[in-house]
């Protein structure tokens, strides 16, 4: 009798090895998600107000779905001191209620989407004057996502 329960001791905790390291091993897929396509825009905004804003398309390339993408802009070569004539950041974090980041919620494997948002960086002239061109620098991001299980 003792004889069978070693066995069935030791056949139990060989077993538990085998499926932790099978479980260890295994490797998740993970989500990849990539900009396809992007372009940014001069809005006036009022009389002596521009901003840039953007639109273009999101690709997943992973094999997996991907959920809760979010994407926003930056203008890298933009002061955040408020100036006339030159563009400017605000130094706030991005916002959604104001429409300058896009939330994706479900993108499957293989599909594209479009996005777009708004307020990527700002101008002022008081005499009018609209800005020469958009600014250097400028980028779009993919901040965040989750892969779906």
């Amino acid at each position: 009798m003792n004889f069978y329960y070693r066995f069935f001791l030791l056949t139990c905790c060989l077993l538990m090895v085998v499926v932790f390291l099978t479980s260890c091993t295994k490797e998740k897929k993970q989500g990849q998600v990539i900009i396809t396509e992007q372009e940014f825009t001069i809005r006036q905004d009022s009389n002596i107000n521009w901003v840039i804003d953007a639109k273009g398309k999101i690709k997943n390339v992973g094999e997996v779905d991907v959920k809760k993408v979010i994407v926003t802009g930056y203008c890298r070569s933009c002061t955040q001191v408020l100036n006339a004539g030159i563009w400017t950041v605000s130094d706030y974090e991005k916002d959604i209620e104001r429409d300058q980041i896009h939330t994706i919620s479900y993108l499957a494997a293989g599909d594209e989407e479009d996005f777009s948002f708004k307020e990527v960086a700002f101008y002022f002239d008081q005499s009018g004057q609209p800005p020469k061109g958009l600014p250097d620098k400028l980028e779009i991001i993919i901040e965040s996502f989750e892969t779906v299980e």
